[in-house]
Formats: C-alpha cells, sequence, structure tokens
C-alpha cells in the first residue's frame, strides 16, 4: 500500500476546511437572526451538519470535475494518484461514515450514491456499499443486497489501479456479494448470496452466478424461473 503523501493531504485538509466554512457561514447567514427558541442550539448544529456535508459533496465533485479519476494502472507520483489519494481521503474521513457507519434508508442512500458520482438508472437501489461511487455505473431496476460490496479499485502490494464497474439493466446482486474491480455484468443477470466476483469478469445477459470465487451456474435461458433460483 502507497504512502499518503502530505501534499495530497494538505489538499484534502482545503477542501475539508473550505466545507466547513462554507457550511457554518451559511448556517448563520440564513438560520442565525431567526428566533429558534429553546431548540437553537440543536436547529443551529443539525442544519450546520448538513450544509457542511453539502458543501463537502460539491467541492469533491468540484475536485474530480478538473482532476478525474483515470482508469488503469496509477504511477507512482502520477497526476492519477494524487487524484485517487485525495478522493480516498475524502471518501473514509467524510463520506464513509454515511455510506456504512449510520442507519440511511435505501431510498436516501440512493441520493447520497448519486450525488457522490454513482450512475444509478430508474427504480435501482442498494442496500450494501458501493466504495467506488464515481467509477460505478448501474442500470434501470437493480437490487444491491444488503451489506453487498462493489469496489473499483485493487490495492496489491505497491500496485494501485482502477476499473469501473459496469451493470446493466435488471440485475440482482444478492446479499454480502462482493463486486471486484472491472467486472461488467449484463442486463438479467443474478449474482447469488456471498458470491465473490473476481476481477474483469463478465456476465453475460440472463446468466446466474455464483461461489467463491463466482462461477456461472446456469446460462441464460436454461433451468427453472429465476425467480425461484436463489430460494433454499
Amino acid at each position: 500500500m502507497r504512502k499518503i503523501t502530505l501534499a495530497q493531504s494538505l489538499c484534502f485538509l482545503v477542501l475539508l476546511f473550505s466545507a466547513c466554512g462554507l457550511g457554518i457561514g451559511t448556517t448563520a447567514l440564513l438560520l442565525g437572526g431567526l428566533p429558534l427558541g429553546d431548540f437553537r442550539g440543536v436547529v443551529l448544529v443539525a442544519a450546520g451538519g448538513v450544509l457542511i456535508y453539502a458543501f463537502a459533496i460539491a467541492l469533491h465533485r468540484a475536485f474530480l470535475f478538473f482532476v478525474p479519476l483515470r482508469p488503469g494502472y496509477l504511477a507512482p507520483g502520477s497526476r492519477e494518484e494524487f487524484a485517487y489519494h485525495v478522493y480516498l481521503l475524502c471518501y473514509l474521513v467524510l463520506f464513509q461514515p454515511l455510506t456504512r457507519g449510520l442507519f440511511v434508508p435505501v431510498p436516501l442512500m440512493r441520493v447520497i450514491y448519486l450525488a457522490l458520482g454513482a450512475r444509478l438508472g430508474t427504480n435501482s437501489y442498494s442496500a450494501g456499499t458501493i466504495l467506488d461511487p464515481p467509477l460505478t455505473s448501474v442500470g434501470d431496476n437493480c437490487i444491491i443486497g444488503h451489506d453487498a460490496v462493489m469496489f473499483s479499485h485493487a490495492v496489491e502490494g505497491d500496485d494501485l489501479s482502477l476499473a469501473p464497474i459496469v451493470i446493466g439493466n435488471n440485475v440482482t446482486i444478492g446479499a454480502k456479494a462482493v463486486i471486484q474491480p472491472g467486472v461488467v455484468i449484463e442486463d438479467g443477470a443474478i449474482v447469488a448470496v456471498n458470491a465473490v466476483v473476481s476481477k474483469g469478469t463478465h456476465i453475460a445477459a440472463g446468466e446466474l452466478w455464483g461461489g467463491i470465487p463466482a462461477r456461472r451456474i446456469r446460462e441464460a435461458g436454461a433451468g427453472p424461473d429465476r425467480r425461484n433460483s436463489l430460494r433454499n
């Protein structure tokens, strides 16, 4: 694992303190003069927290607009490595509590992931964790089961690389499944509960995959009704 440099840490701190300053200042400007009664402190702290996160997400997205995450191998000392480490600090310090540390309703989690840069189609929801939202694309009518994990980064010793995850329409990912970098899942496919889909795997339309590591269990159109395929 590579060391995060001082320059990367300072860039993150600039984003963090900017978000805090903007959030606190906006709270004071909008609510500071209102007669909030006995709950004034609670209202101001809650509003300040929401606005700090809103500005943090906006600044985070602006940073990635100018220094986007690039799929592929990230060379040490490169611009791509710099962008990823700043992104990583933002995610671990600011956004991981939203996606993993707190109870957040699934519909609200969809909004958070969209704000963080994930591409989620109509009627697609995640009850699991998307660790790299800017590198994750999900089509329409998909469900990511409870405690499933999707990540688009690979850290192997000193090697660091990124590969996007692309999921089609009407895909089901079972609870506690793991989807690794570079996985492509076509329309109508199913990933079974607890399956581990290895890096770079391509799952064709309508197939059922399961196991550790995941293997094709059934081809498209074969076997019993898919709606009953995962029942025990």
